[in-house]
């Protein structure tokens, strides 16, 4: 089991993940009620479901490390789930009056990183293994 650090950085993409349904991304004024609120992945049924999937994904990508083309694939999948989410987010915001983005957002930029370091170890583990195929 070559893949102990891209095991370790697809779980802090899940935990990241499973944090964001709770933690906000963005807090102001609702333009509905004219109240204060706070966005977080579980005000919409699109967030929830997407960032769900996301963690489950980056979890069960760790248990793959056989098949290293299929977890590289699922890398880069997730690389676009975390980018469907923050287009989520901001078109969310767009129903707020005023308010400010919370220093909790960069989860979501930690979670790109998590994952495109994931996916270069496993390309780096790939060619390893093809180059010692080649040798024997």
């Amino acid at each position: 089991m070559i893949q102990r650090v891209q095991s370790i950085w697809l779980f802090i993409a899940s935990a990241l993940s499973f944090l964001t349904l709770k933690l906000s991304f963005y807090s102001g004024t609702f333009l509905l009620d004219n109240q204060y609120h706070q966005l977080n992945g579980t005000d919409n049924i699109f967030l929830m479901i997407a960032t769900i999937a996301l963690g489950v994904l980056s979890l069960l990508n760790i248990f793959l490390y056989k098949t290293r083309v299929i977890q590289l694939r699922l890398c880069i999948i997730g690389m676009l789930i975390d980018l469907l989410l923050l287009y989520l987010y901001f078109r969310a915001i767009q129903n707020y009056s005023q308010g400010a983005y919370s220093i909790t957002a960069v989860a979501h930029l930690l979670i790109l990183i998590a994952l495109i370091f994931s996916a270069r170890g496993i390309n780096k583990d790939e060619k390893l293994i093809k180059d010692s195929d080649r040798l024997r």
